[in-house]
């Protein structure tokens, strides 16, 4: 990633939460034109390994879920 890039990234860490929803969106709103090719093997279980990783994260933050409330539930 280029300094340019990382400042945006650091600046978008910075925004409030309503803040960084609107840029999501117009950056997804934006980025659907880019042809991208299929992820590898690779590509793919790294991109969810980091998923699950900041998923856990985050249960490790908030606790684990109340009963009935999780995807089982």
């Amino acid at each position: 990633m280029t300094l340019s890039a990382q400042h945006i990234i650091d600046s978008f860490e910075r925004l409030p939460e309503s803040e960084k929803r609107k840029v999501t969106c117009e950056i997804l709103r934006r980025s659907v034109q880019f042809e991208f090719p299929p992820l590898s093997d690779e590509e793919f279980v790294a991109a969810a390994e980091d998923l699950f990783a900041a998923l856990d994260d985050g249960e490790a933050e908030d606790g684990p879920p109340e009963p009935g409330r999780g995807l089982a539930g």
